[in-house]
């Protein structure tokens, strides 16, 4: 299936409505909910520190720390099925990534709230490819200076086995948001595909000292 170009100011934003047929996508999903090490993690906003409102977990290539809000995040090795996705990804998408983290949403009250994917171990213009599966969920995005520019706000209701891919300025210049719901809505599995710099050039690129 070819991609839709979601067409927006200062970004590059791609969808796949089903990159994975359901039959695929509902054995993903069993696989991820039963053999992921899911955590309830804590952030620290404003000096205060609360539970995150989902449960996550951070794979990847060994050594590929990811830092946001206070918290650290180690990464479990690949398991055979995130590796089987990541392919599928990385073959809709062209680009490779070395990290996924995944949210587990379990019912309407775990959100996602309003931020960028925009942390210095990302690089400057990061590429996020974000999977779906499980339940459909409502995905917002905002221009962070959308009032002053006149630029709308999006939302996009991915469902399982979508794909969106988020390049370019786009996390500079927008933010997005999985939104809390009153409906009785059933999980939701979110993997967000990444590629983190590894730590000895993310230090020299902030022009800190580095060992040899």
């Amino acid at each position: 299936m070819r991609s839709i170009n979601l067409k927006a100011p200062d970004a590059e934003i791609l969808f796949w409505p089903e990159l994975i047929a359901p039959q695929d996508g509902e054995s993903f999903y069993q696989q991820l909910l039963s053999g992921i090490q899911w955590r309830q993690d804590q952030i620290t906003l404003f000096g205060k520190t609360f539970d995150v409102p989902r449960l996550q977990a951070w794979y990847g290539d060994q050594g590929m720390t990811y830092r946001y809000s206070g918290l650290e995040l180690t990464p479990e090795p690949w398991t055979p099925v995130l590796r089987a996705l990541k392919a599928r990804v990385e073959q809709a998408c062209h680009g490779s990534f070395n990290t996924v983290l995944l949210n587990l949403y379990r019912d309407g009250n775990d959100s996602n709230g309003w931020h960028s994917d925009d942390e210095a171990e990302l690089g400057e213009h990061p590429v996020i490819a974000s999977l779906s599966l499980g339940q459909e969920r409502r995905f917002r995005l905002k221009h962070k200076q959308g009032k002053s520019k006149g630029i709308q706000p999006l939302s996009l209701d991915l469902p399982s086995g979508s794909l969106l891919v988020m390049s370019g300025p786009t996390q500079r210049c927008w933010q997005h948001c999985i939104p809390k719901t009153s409906r009785d809505v059933l999980p939701r599995i979110n993997l967000t595909f990444r590629n983190v710099i590894d730590e000895p050039e993310y230090l020299r690129k902030n022009n800190n000292l580095v060992d040899s």
